[in-house]
C-alpha cells in the first residue's frame, strides 16, 4: 500500500506536538535544573518551608517532573508521527488544567501576574488542538479495536 502525504491536520497535530512537548520541556526541565532562576521569574515558593532549603522544593519538582513526562509523550508522538486522539486528549487537559490554575491563582494574588504568559500561549495551543481534533479523520480517532 503506497504511504500517502499527510493532510493538514495530521500536519498540524505533528507541528502541535512539537511546540506544545518543547515548551512543556523547556518549562518543566527549567526549575529542576536551576530553581534559584525559575523563582527569581515566578516569585518565591513555600513548599520548602519546612527546612528553608533550595533542594526541599517538593511541590515545584513534582510539578516540573509530570510536566517533563508529559511533554516527553508527546515529544514522542510527535517524533514518531503519531496522530491519536489519546495524545490530543493529553495535550488539550494538560493546557486547560494549567492555564486554569494559572488564572485561578493569579486573579487569588498566589502566584505572580508573570503566569498569564503562560495562560497566553496555553489558549491559543487549546483553541487549536480542538480545531484539529474536529478535523481529524475518522480512522484516527477510533481505536485499532474495532
Amino acid at each position: 500500500m503506497p504511504e500517502t502525504s499527510p493532510t493538514f491536520a495530521e500536519r498540524t497535530f505533528t507541528g502541535l506536538c512539537w511546540f506544545q512537548g518543547c515548551y512543556y520541556f523547556a518549562t518543566g526541565v527549567w526549575p529542576i535544573v536551576h530553581v534559584r532562576s525559575f523563582k527569581w521569574v515566578t516569585g518565591e515558593k513555600t513548599d520548602n518551608l519546612p527546612t528553608g532549603l533550595e533542594a526541599d522544593h517538593w511541590l515545584l519538582m513534582t510539578v516540573s517532573v509530570l510536566i517533563v513526562a508529559i511533554a516527553t509523550t508527546i515529544l514522542a508522538a510527535a517524533w514518531r508521527r503519531t496522530c491519536s486522539i489519546e495524545i490530543a486528549i493529553l495535550a488539550v487537559t494538560a493546557a486547560i488544567g494549567l492555564t486554569t490554575i494559572d488564572i485561578v491563582y493569579t486573579v487569588r494574588k498566589v502566584i505572580l501576574p508573570i503566569y498569564l504568559l503562560d495562560a497566553a500561549i496555553e489558549i491559543p495551543l487549546i483553541l487549536v488542538w480542538l480545531a484539529v481534533i474536529m478535523y481529524l479523520p475518522q480512522r484516527l480517532t477510533r481505536s485499532n479495536t474495532e
